[in-house]
């Protein structure tokens, strides 16, 4: 029986860490945000992708930390890449039409405490799955890996 608790235990444990684990994938870039910035638009680019919009996501926090009542600087710099796979998309969506709901896709570059990361939302299992693929294979591109 205590075993058996034990495990159960370990398993929640488990599946909580994994939860918070599960909400990106994120990895170092050996390099300056300027260089992972562009290299993340050369690998978005380079799979015939169209960017979007690049959201300046670190300098938006930075302008409106004092509206918000906050002097916590969160990143040095921030950059998310917005962008979709007309393929890509038109596919997941005829599997579920409301994949749509995690469209556009995006790649992100920040910069925090001296470290420079690349990285994505992750997606849901199934059709999703082929976007997050995707996405690995753009940021793993990037980063030089």
């Amino acid at each position: 029986m205590k075993s058996l608790l034990l495990g159960g235990a370990l398993a929640l444990i488990s599946a909580g860490f994994a939860a918070a684990q599960d909400s990106s994938t994120v990895y170092d870039f050996d390099g300056s945000f300027d260089d992972a910035t562009f290299s993340v638009e050369s690998a978005i680019v380079g799979k015939g992708l169209v960017i979007d919009y690049v959201s300046h996501a670190g300098e938006m926090l930075d302008r409106t930390a004092g509206d918000v009542g906050s002097d916590v600087k969160l990143f040095e710099a921030a950059d998310i890449f917005v962008f979709c796979s007309a393929v890509l998309s038109r596919k997941v969506m005829e599997a579920d039409p409301m994949n749509i709901a995690h469209c556009p896709y995006g790649v992100f570059v920040a910069e925090r405490e001296g470290k420079v990361m690349v990285g994505y939302r992750n997606y849901p299992e199934g059709a999703m799955q082929e976007v997050q693929a995707l996405l690995d294979e753009i940021v793993r591109e990037a980063i030089g890996g």
